[in-house]
């Protein structure tokens, strides 16, 4: 027991000594453990991506969307990215690779899975192998997604509230951590969701229209006509006092009693009216 005692202290002894002396060729516990920290930190910068402008379709931000029926709903977005913008496709590209290269360390156990393709060509077709829409064209096209609801904010960094803003067809920013994944045997890198900003409007897409697309300019107001459509009804002149009807004057000495006018009908109640607002 003594001898055992003695060699766990030699140990410490020997550890504390490394960990205070820097020895040619030798790096302390403590280095170490910082080198590994600093990796980790630089590895998980190099998977995110804040893109240029970017066009957004299928837009989940607001109430997650399960993409199969039973599946875990999520917030998720698909992202064209202009062809054009090379240095954001670049990124993208380190970024999937260096995800890749932290799966290998962290999800697969040092194994090597082919990587399935990511970023998909707008000019070519689906995974399905049906044509990608025309608004794809020119662009490559990707999905993010997260479990978390992703902040959404303006040009401005201020907080989008109304979700008639944020739909299909509008341009924005979007920033995406790429992160290896190792489900049931299937492994592979994925595109995570983080904060989207709104840059400006477009053309949306999916049918969505306005109400100034659906009814134009509102038209310039007339005045009414003089006279009476024939058969149009005429509702009575309001009662007088609150809420009680005018008292029958008796006739002056010498003229003739007015004639009775009939009781108006309320056309969607069918019930008398009393001064009171149609339908009530």
């Amino acid at each position: 027991m003594g001898e055992a005692l003695d060699n766990y202290l030699e140990d410490m002894e020997r550890a504390d000594f490394y960990n205070s002396h820097e020895l040619p060729g030798l790096r302390s516990v403590s280095q170490i453990n910082q080198t590994k920290k600093e990796t980790m930190r630089s590895m998980s910068q190099a998977t995110s991506v804040v893109t240029g402008e970017v066009r957004l379709s299928y837009v989940n931000l607001f109430q997650p969307r399960a993409a199969q029926q039973g599946g875990e709903p999520k917030y998720s977005v698909t992202i064209l990215l202009p062809k054009s913008d090379t240095a954001t496709y670049n990124r993208i590209q380190a970024a999937i690779q260096a995800a890749y290269e932290k799966g290998v360390v962290e999800k697969w156990n040092g194994a090597r899975p082919p990587l399935k393709t990511t970023i998909h060509d707008g000019d070519g077709v689906r995974p399905s192998g049906e044509e990608f829409g025309p608004e794809c064209k020119g662009h490559w096209v990707f999905t993010a997604s997260s479990k978390e609801k992703p902040e959404i904010v303006d040009a401005n960094l201020n907080p989008i509230i109304d979700q008639s803003k944020v739909y299909s067809g509008v341009y924005g920013r979007v920033h995406i951590n790429f992160f290896a994944y190792n489900r049931s045997g299937n492994r592979g890198v994925a595109a995570g969701l983080g904060p989207v900003q709104i840059l400006r409007d477009g053309e949306p897409l999916g049918g969505r229209v306005t109400a100034a697309d659906v009814f134009g300019a509102a038209p310039a107001s007339a005045a009414p006509p003089a006279y009476s459509q024939p058969g149009a009804y005429v509702p009575p002149a309001p009662p007088q006092g609150y809420g009680q009807p005018a008292a029958p004057q008796p006739p002056a000495y010498g003229q003739q009693p007015a004639p009775q006018v009939p009781q108006q009908i309320d056309p969607i109640t069918g019930q008398p009216l009393g001064g009171g607002i149609y339908g009530i």
